[in-house]
Order: C-alpha cells, then structure tokens, then sequence
C-alpha cells in the first residue's frame, strides 16, 4: 500500500472535482477528500448515488459538497463549457480534479470487439477525460496549488490479452497525463500524475473478474493515502508520475 499519512486538515479550503464520485473509488475519494476539509464537487450520471454520497458527507460534518449530475458518455461540448462557467459563477475556481469515472467495456479478442464497443468506451474512459481537462484547465490554473489525476492501470501500462478498447483507453489516459505535465511543467501551478489503483473491491473489479473471490481486495477506503498525497501540498513537486495505490 502507498505508504503516506495525511494530517486532519490536508485539503482544507480546496475545491476538488471528482468524476464517478457515486460509488466504488469515486465514492471513497470524495468522501477521503471532505473529511479532509475540501469542498467536493461530486459529478457523475446516476443523481441518487450522488444524492447519498452527498448526504452522507453532511451528516459526518464535513464541508458541504456539491452534487453535479453529467453523463459522460453523451454529454456534447457545449455542456462541458456550461458546467465550466457554472464552476467558475458559484466557485471562482477549481483546486484539483479527480478522474475516476470509467467503464471496462467487454473484454473479448481485439477480432471480435465491435467499433460500437470500442468507441463507447474511449469516449467514457478518454474523449469525457480530455474534454474536462481542457475546459476547466483555466479554471485550476486560479488555484495556488492545482492537481489533476488520472485513473489508470496495470494493462495501461503493459497490455494483456482480452482488455481491449480499456487497456488501450488507459493508454491514452497516460498519454494525456504525460503531454499535459510536460506542459505545465514550470509554466502554471497545475500538476498532472496519474494513479493506478490496483486490484480493489468494487462493482467494476467483480464484473470483470466474476470467479475471484472479492474480500481477497482492499475497500475502495483502504486505498486512499495516494489519492490524499496527489491532492495536497505536499505533492506540490510531481508532476508526469504514474504511481500505483497497492
């Protein structure tokens, strides 16, 4: 596990984006980032999981979040701008954002994975990805301190049979990570890392993984000090890495 500790106030008076923050990872991360003082705004499809995250974060105390429902998967560019001039009316700007959301895909042969499929998931997993980060790039560059971090993982970093348009989507995603911190480097108090969570226990790991026993995973929970440690200050000097959770 990433060895880091986050003191109690880590991302106080932040504004953090998290995309899936409905459940699994996303879930954990929105909830790991209010209970250290951030204002989070929680983006995803399905408003009754945000709903309840939300709800959950008020009742623990933690500074009230947002609730952003979006699809990714059909949202078009105007609504991206949209949602950056709403942002930046209510907010003023934005400290780190978050990208979690994502979908698997079936895994099959490259032969048999239709364009249909393929095409759905780079535009979850990549196209919703880089739309984000160049609307609301203006936005964090406001911050004193800005992070964005990328969900990636194992078969983005080497590919494995049967893992399709998702391994080549965390491709991209490294990709993408990789371009933006070169250039930010030195130029914006904006970072840009990625992050591979490793096995976990969510809907998402089960779906693909259907014969593995689920409590052999981590909690969602459990993995949390590397997504703490690329949000606050003291992550202030990278930029460019791919760090892994487990």
């Amino acid at each position: 596990m990433f060895e880091y500790s986050a003191r109690p106030n880590l991302l106080e008076g932040r504004i953090i984006m998290v995309t899936g923050a409905g459940r699994g990872i996303g879930e954990a991360a929105a909830k790991a980032y209010a209970a250290h003082g951030a204002t989070v705004l929680l983006l995803g499809k399905n408003e009754e999981n945000l709903n309840k995250v939300y709800d959950d974060i008020e009742a623990a105390g933690w500074p009230q979040p947002a609730v952003i429902p979006f699809n990714l998967e059909t949202a078009l560019p105007h609504q991206y701008d949209e949602l950056a001039a709403t942002v930046e009316r209510e907010f003023g700007r934005l400290d780190g954002l978050l990208h979690n959301a994502g979908i698997v895909g079936p895994r099959t042969p490259i032969e048999q994975l239709t364009g249909e499929n393929f095409m759905r998931v780079m535009q979850v997993n990549v196209n919703a990805a880089f739309m984000l980060t160049s609307t609301l790039l203006p936005l964090l560059k406001l911050s004193s301190d800005a992070s964005i971090v990328f969900t990636s993982s194992s078969v983005g970093r080497k590919g494995r049979a049967y893992w399709g348009a998702y391994a080549v989507s965390k491709f991209a995603l490294e990709g993408l990570m990789q371009v933006l911190a070169d250039e930010v480097d030195g130029i914006s108090n904006v970072r840009s890392n990625s992050v591979n969570p490793g096995a976990t226990r969510t809907d998402m790991r089960i779906k693909a993984y259907p014969g593995e026993n689920p409590a052999v995973n981590p909690m969602p929970a459990e993995i949390m000090p590397v997504y703490l440690y690329l949000m606050g200050p003291d992550s202030q000097d990278v930029n460019g890495q791919a760090l892994n959770a487990q």
